[in-house]
């Protein structure tokens, strides 16, 4: 599984909306400067986040996006769901109902459920919240 830039750069965005969330609605502008991100990348991404209300909007004069919840409640494994579609080491995990004709006599299946797993247990725990927390321990605050 490799994660793409539109989910890195979802997070990225979310993150810079969380750490400025005291500002109210924050232009794409600002989010695509501070994080050196193309706004046109960005304007791509929005409808996928403001689709699945991870975003608030508002539009003309002091318009922009924010945060449609607490920083605590969105996890890194929901915002990658919704920009990559599914976490999935393996094709045939994709659907609840595993269609591969070779499931039943499948040697490795357990070891892609065991990862998938691990993906998903990992990233559904941790918050935008967590990375922020995260960032000032380690003193690191670059996103």
């Amino acid at each position: 599984m490799k994660i793409s830039t539109k989910g890195r750069y979802a997070l990225r965005m979310l993150l810079d909306l969380a750490q400025h969330s005291a500002e109210g609605y924050v232009a794409l502008k600002d989010i695509a400067e501070r994080q050196d991100i193309s706004k046109k990348y960005l304007e791509q991404i929005v409808p996928l986040l403001n689709k699945s209300g991870l975003l608030r909007t508002n539009r003309g004069y002091q318009g922009g996006y924010m945060l449609a919840k607490p920083a605590e409640q969105y996890t890194v494994g929901e915002i990658l769901r919704v920009t990559e579609g599914n976490l999935c080491p393996v094709a045939c995990l994709q659907y609840e109902k595993n269609d591969c004709p070779r499931a039943a006599d499948c040697m490795t299946l357990f070891v892609w459920k065991g990862l998938y797993k691990s993906i998903t247990d990992y990233l559904d725990g941790i918050s935008l919240q967590d990375i922020m927390d995260h960032s000032i321990e380690s003193g690191n605050f670059c996103i």
